[in-house]
Parts: structure tokens; C-alpha cells; sequence
């Protein structure tokens, strides 16, 4: 058992934090799981190093958190179905998630977060980025701030996951993705979100998922958009995880954006996460 007040050191960019005194292989104490969750809305990421967790102890750690969000498109871990797969072999070009997004966020109740555990890595290269919606949002100017407070926008699977998606009819994606007639779901959130942990503001659009603003054109749309991504992802709000063995990342997709960076192409990575279940979100 984790032994004495869990510690947290924020990283040196934008966002996310480092916990330390911790080891998640143990059962942790209802004070340690709140302490988490608290640090987890302040920070947005977690990262522990050091972590030889099984999948028995991955999926404990979870439960300890929340109930699991099962992805519907990811392969499971063979004899884990609420773990997913996360993988790239050396033949393959495109990795999953290599552009900015937030999982989950096509769900009407979208995810909380995820835990991600390195399982295998390349030699150099497969890094995650993680970007701070929470400061993206304070940067705006007040009058941007209050047009955006009133909108909210539509996200969709469809365009990624469902049967006329390009991962859908690439061969490059090698069984990785699965059950594109699930990808049918369709939801509305607000643009500006009130996060539940911390009580602060946060942006709550992505390029992946998010479509576009309800009640604007698809051109409209677009303009304000691209300029909200271009905005986020400036490296004041960043910070750049590099995996180690052991390492394990916390997310909070309502507080932050991630990319997966595809600089290791010849090498196999294989990461393995699960996803939390969230509630729905309000302005």
C-alpha cells in the first residue's frame, strides 16, 4: 500500500503534473484516489514513472478512479475486454490519435479520461503531446470569451470510425480499429465547458471530432475553428511526455487536448488504455 501523502510536481510547460510517493501496483487508500482526482482537474494530466503494473493492477487502479467507458472501436487486450490496444507495427504508416483530439467527445456523455500504460516502445520517438484547454480559454480576449460562452458545437465518430471513414477502408489500419456500424452517434456539447473537479473554465472543441458550431454554416464554422486550433495548440500550453518503461499517463479530456507524435516508423508501440466514464457537461 502507497504509504504517506501521494506528492505532485508540475511539469515545466503548459500543463500536467508528475506524481510521485505512489505505487499503483498496490491498493490505494479512499485519501490517495481523492487526492488523484483533485490533481487531476488542477493539472488536467497525471504522469507517474516507474509503474510495473499488470493489467489486473491497470484495471484496479481504474476502478479505483471511476466505472469504465469500454471504447467500441479500439481492439481489446486479449483476456481484458475494458482494455484497449493501442498499437503501431513497423509496417505501418499511420499511427492512432496523431492528431490533436479529445476521446470520447462524439458521446453524448462523453469520457472523463483515460490511463494509458507503456507496454512496448521504439527506440526514440512516440511521444504524446498534451495541450491545457483550461489555458487556451483564459487567453482569449473577453469578447471572444463571450461569443463563445454562448455556443455550443456538434461532434461525430462517423467521420473517423463509421464505414465510409478512411480508417475504416485503409489497409494500413491492420485490424486495429473495429465495429465501424457502431460509429452512429452523433452529440452536442457546449463550447465553453464548466469543468467538474476545478470549477474552471475550459475549451471544449477538437479537430478531430467536433463538426461545427449549431446554427452556423460549415464555412462559418471552419474559420472560427481553424483559429481555436491554431490557438491551442501554441507551445505555451503544451508539454511534450516522453514514455519511458513503466510510465503511465492520467488524462482528464475534459481539461486538455493529446496527440500521439508518429516520429518511429520501422518500430512497434504498443500502449494499452483504459477510459473512465464521465458525466454530462455543462457551460
Amino acid at each position: 500500500m502507497t504509504v504517506g501523502p501521494i506528492k505532485f510536481k508540475r511539469t515545466n510547460g503548459g500543463v500536467g503534473a508528475f506524481v510521485r510517493n505512489v505505487d499503483l501496483s498496490q491498493s490505494l487508500t479512499q485519501e490517495h484516489v481523492s487526492a488523484i482526482k483533485s490533481a487531476l482537474g488542477e493539472h488536467g494530466v497525471l504522469f507517474f514513472r516507474n509503474q510495473m503494473i499488470s493489467p489486473e493492477d491497470h484495471q484496479a487502479f481504474a476502478e479505483n478512479l471511476g466505472s469504465i467507458d469500454v471504447n467500441r472501436f479500439f481492439k481489446p487486450v486479449e483476456g481484458f475486454p475494458k482494455i484497449a490496444e493501442v498499437r503501431k507495427e513497423p509496417e505501418q504508416r499511420s499511427a492512432i490519435g496523431e492528431d490533436w483530439h479529445t476521446d470520447h467527445s462524439y458521446d453524448q456523455i462523453p469520457a472523463l479520461g483515460s490511463i494509458l500504460m507503456a507496454r512496448e516502445l521504439p527506440r526514440h520517438g512516440g511521444d504524446t503531446l498534451f495541450s491545457n484547454m483550461y489555458a487556451a480559454y483564459d487567453a482569449l480576449s473577453d469578447g471572444l470569451k463571450e461569443v463563445l460562452q454562448t455556443l455550443q458545437a456538434e461532434h461525430s465518430s462517423r467521420h473517423r470510425f463509421g464505414r465510409q471513414s478512411k480508417a475504416n477502408n485503409s489497409s494500413d489500419t491492420g485490424g486495429r480499429l473495429g465495429n465501424p456500424d457502431l460509429a452512429v452517434q452523433d452529440a452536442v456539447h457546449p463550447v465553453v465547458i464548466t469543468h467538474p473537479i476545478s470549477g474552471k473554465k475550459a475549451l471544449y472543441v477538437n479537430r478531430t471530432f467536433t463538426l461545427g458550431f449549431v446554427g452556423w454554416s460549415q464555412a462559418e464554422s471552419k474559420a472560427l475553428l481553424d483559429f481555436l486550433y491554431d490557438h491551442a495548440s501554441q507551445p505555451e500550453f503544451t508539454y511534450r511526455f516522453e514514455w519511458e518503461e513503466g510510465s503511465v499517463a492520467l488524462w482528464d479530456n475534459r481539461a486538455t487536448w493529446h496527440k500521439a507524435l508518429n516520429d518511429y516508423h520501422g518500430e512497434r508501440r504498443l500502449m494499452h488504455r483504459i477510459t473512465l466514464s464521465g458525466e454530462a457537461l455543462s457551460a
